[in-house]
């Protein structure tokens, strides 16, 4: 197989990052349509005949690295759209720029809304400060992940590039998946009482509850892990056939008297190498956001500048492909119909606040 010119070679794989494997639909590349396996099949013989050996790899880096950073810088946002856009405002800002987020305010909230903002600080501890009128500054950080390639396994021939791709694109989004998380449990703390409800079960009452208070600044809707959606099913006496068809055909039930149900992706933590896998889990399945129609998004998500990809060389000869992309997360909370439910049965037992996920090999950092 002929390599591509490189731009059809990055063109070719941000479709393919971009695409969804699992929907039977055509992607565009050129002039014909192909199916995700066609396009996937393509990049990966694409990527041995660019990098499949050691020399092929030191001759074309420049243009690997070109590949990734641009996989990043389109495609990382795009994910986050997918995954929280239907309450994070997700937003791209050139190197230098002030990511700054103007704030709107609904006609219902003037009158009733409690303003508090909040942005990332140290170690994941989100601090409170004040607006500058109706905007909103999230400053930056800088982000990185590696990915590790052994020289025998390249050698040997053992090493797909492009699942080295795909492993550092998967990493940024985790961290941002991660920030989001707490960006979340910070929009609970600063909710009033009357705004908060919890039980160690599902209590419809208490959740009808919090749907009056939402809905009274706009129709709400409901954000949960699935977990959590497949707590909430009618009392027995009033759950239909069709209902329970639902149920047992999806796990849970899309709409809540009148009020869509939407389910947050959830994923588990990368374990140290002397813990369990599938333990920690990235969102808190226990919290339901309510969220109305109409209201600011409260999370605010900010990518400054290009991704930036470097290589580093170990002593075993073994290489870490670097990535450093920088960003941003806040919250503000001016519309005072924005509501939160605990189910503390779901809650992961003995486990605070993820502050820091650690490197491999090391354990996680919690707060308590």
């Amino acid at each position: 197989m002929a390599l591509l010119e490189k731009s059809q070679l990055i063109t070719l794989a941000v479709t393919v990052a971009k695409a969804n494997p699992s929907a039977a639909v055509a992607y565009s590349f050129g002039d014909k349509k192909y199916s995700y396996t066609e396009l996937d099949d393509t990049l990966r013989a694409q990527l041995r005949e660019l990098a499949g050996t050691y020399n092929l790899y030191k001759q074309n880096q420049n243009i690997l690295f070109e590949l990734i950073q641009t996989v990043i810088d389109e495609v990382v946002p795009q994910r986050v759209i997918e995954q929280y856009g239907q309450f994070a405002d997700v937003r791209t800002f050139a190197q230098g720029d002030k990511p700054v987020f103007a704030i709107k305010t609904s006609q219902a909230s003037k009158n009733r809304a409690k303003k508090f903002v909040t942005k990332v600080g140290l170690a994941g501890v989100y601090e409170v400060f004040k607006l500058d009128g109706y905007t909103l500054e999230v400053p930056t950080e800088a982000w990185g992940g590696a990915a590790q390639i052994g020289i025998e396994e390249y050698l040997d021939g053992r090493i797909d590039m492009a699942d080295v791709v795909e492993v550092i694109q998967d990493g940024l989004n985790e961290c941002v998946y991660r920030e989001i998380a707490k960006a979340l449990k910070a929009i609970v703390n600063g909710l009033p009482n009357t705004n908060k409800k919890s039980d160690n079960t599902f209590v419809q009452s208490k959740m009808d509850q919090l749907l009056q208070v939402a809905d009274a600044y706009g129709r709400a809707t409901i954000y949960c892990t699935f977990e959590f959606a497949a707590t909430m099913v009618p009392d027995e006496g009033w759950i239909s056939n069709e209902q329970k068809n639902t149920m047992w055909n999806t796990g849970y039930l899309a709409n809540y008297k009148g009020h869509n149900v939407v389910i947050l992706p959830n994923s588990f933590e990368e374990p140290g190498y002397d813990a369990d896998p599938n333990t920690v889990k990235v969102l808190d399945p226990s919290w339901a956001y309510i969220i109305p129609t109409g209201a600011d998004k409260p999370v605010k998500v900010a990518f400054e500048g290009d991704a930036l990809v470097r290589e580093k060389e170990n002593e075993d000869w073994s290489k870490e492909i670097q990535t450093y992309k920088k960003f941003g997360i806040g919250v503000v909370g001016l519309n005072a119909g924005i509501c939160a439910y605990q189910n503390t049965s779901l809650a992961p037992e003995g486990q605070g606040t993820l502050v820091k996920n650690a490197a491999p090999g090391l354990s996680p950092e919690y707060s308590e």
